[in-house]
């Protein structure tokens, strides 16, 4: 069993996704061990206490900058002996010193079909404005491990999803996380918690 913990900031649909597929036996050889949140209004903390999964909050507005308060969340995971870390909707940078600590052991996902729409500030509804305002039929999302370099790690799972022509920004939004971000990323922790994927070269292959 893996020790993993997911950190969120806000309202942690990803999260669910991750809660729901565990709960299905989807993920088998995870633990779930803690939820931390940066803001502690956090829903996500909610879903967290409904699933009987421990939540804690490394509060961002209690520390005077941003690496102190890297530094206190690095600390909390040390503590707890995590070995995985998934972002579930997390809005802060990680520090160099957790991505070294945690080097191929932090999940996240983007929406877009990396390495289309990921410059650093895609985030948001950003990768769905410019999906559409660049006329593409194929976007989607990307399951990848996080380096010092945003949205750049080496690619776990791709989903492709269909650009409409009647799409707005939100539409969109909504169909790449119910088509492809709320199944890629339960099943990236699934492939590291069974130890099935490594990264050579800077690419994921079969363990």
């Amino acid at each position: 069993m893996l020790r993993t913990a997911v950190l969120v900031s806000g309202g942690g649909r990803n999260l669910q996704a991750v809660i729901d597929s565990r709960l299905f036996g989807e993920i088998p050889n995870c633990e779930l061990v803690a939820v931390i949140s940066s803001n502690p209004e956090a829903y996500a903390l909610s879903r967290a206490r409904a699933a009987g999964i421990d939540d804690c909050v490394v509060d961002r507005e209690l520390f005077p900058n941003e690496a102190s308060f890297c530094e206190a969340v690095l600390r909390k995971l040390r503590d707890l002996d995590i070995e995985l870390v998934v972002l579930a909707g997390y809005t802060h940078p990680l520090s160099p010193a957790m991505i070294r600590h945690y080097r191929n052991k932090i999940i996240n996902v983007h929406p877009s079909l990396m390495p289309a729409f990921c410059e650093p500030d895609c985030t948001g509804r950003v990768p769905h404005e410019r999906a559409i305002a660049a006329g593409v039929k194929i976007t989607g999302a990307t399951a990848y491990f996080v380096t010092e370099t945003p949205f750049c790690g080496p690619i776990i799972l791709q989903q492709a999803v269909e650009v409409r022509d009647d799409d707005t920004p939100l539409t969109l939004q909504q169909r790449v996380m119910e088509e492809a971000e709320w199944s890629i990323l339960p099943r990236a922790v699934a492939l590291c918690c069974a130890g099935a994927i490594k990264v050579e070269n800077g690419r994921v292959v079969p363990a």
